[in-house]
């Protein structure tokens, strides 16, 4: 069998084990005096769930292999990887920010109480990019090239990417007592994010180019690091844009974008993305040859 054929079912086991733990969660949660909104539950249950599957499947998804060879390379050189990576990241984002700022005449909000949140986003957008970088690109795109090679790979797991950031529940409710139903009910809402065209794919096109530009970084430098340190920038990005650019109804929507990561959903952000995946050799340092 396949590995992605293998991840198919482990992603199943996954989801249909948070289906059936969930509601015991938000139970067990609910009685120990913690009130959380039941997708929140949900969500969680899913990475606890599916982290369990892959662990219990890893021999047959060759799992340690594959996170060792996208985490290998000797220290120093990873680290300078990743903040050349991070680098290239700002630069984008700066480019974005002034862009916003340029046409808006302005940007609001106390810009020092928002410089000083930037410890507490990186700190978090490190820990993701860890995360993500492990599972979609290590993970994820080492493991289907074997099944269809680099491109296929590459267009699948960015693909992977894209939806796996847009599929949840944008409900909002709470079960203080046993549902077992609930954790279908949320699943069913996960693609609520889909019902409207106008958000949902603009925000499925950056994040698809980002999976691109993320895994493109993975296979010709062979290690996550790069790839990290892109990532790293643009969560860092995504989360200090609302607190900077607020008045994005001012802002035609190929700056503003929209949708749940608004940073992305617009077209210059595509176009830099663009630019970054064309330039992404040099600029990452890869050899001419891939990893």
């Amino acid at each position: 069998m396949s590995f992605t054929a293998r991840f198919a079912l482990v992603l199943v086991a996954g989801i249909a084990g948070a289906i059936v733990f969930a509601p015991l969660a938000a139970v067990g949660l609910s009685a120990a005096g913690w009130r959380f909104p039941f997708p929140r539950i949900f969500d969680r249950t899913v990475m606890a769930t599916l982290l369990i599957a892959m662990i219990w499947a890893a021999r047959d998804l060759n799992l340690a292999s594959l996170l060792s060879r996208g985490f290998r390379h000797p220290a120093a050189p990873s680290i300078v990887r990743a903040i050349r990576g991070l680098v290239v990241a700002i630069c984008a984002i700066a480019i974005l920010f002034a862009l916003a700022l340029a046409v808006s005449g302005n940007g609001s909000g106390d810009r020092g109480a928002t410089a000083a949140l930037i410890p507490k986003y990186f700190l978090s957008a490190i820990a993701i990019a860890i995360i993500e970088e492990g599972f979609f690109r290590a993970f994820i795109l080492g493991g289907m090239k074997g099944d269809v090679g680099n491109r296929g790979a590459l267009i699948l797991s960015a693909a992977i990417y894209a939806v796996a950031h847009l599929v949840r529940s944008p409900a909002r409710f709470y079960v203080t007592g046993y549902e077992p139903a609930a954790g279908l009910i949320t699943l069913a809402h996960s693609i609520d994010q889909f019902t409207d065209p106008a958000t949902a794919i603009p925000t499925l096109i950056g994040l698809f180019l980002l999976g691109i530009v993320l895994g493109e970084a993975y296979i010709l430098t062979g290690s996550v690091y790069f790839s990290i340190g892109l990532h790293s920038g643009f969560v860092l990005g995504a989360k200090m844009w609302p607190k900077i650019i607020l008045g994005r109804g001012a802002l035609p929507w190929w700056i503003a974008g929209g949708g749940a990561i608004p940073l992305i959903g617009g077209a210059a952000a595509w176009t830099i993305a663009i630019v970054i995946l064309a330039m992404l050799r040099p600029i990452a340092g890869a050899p001419r040859t891939a990893a």
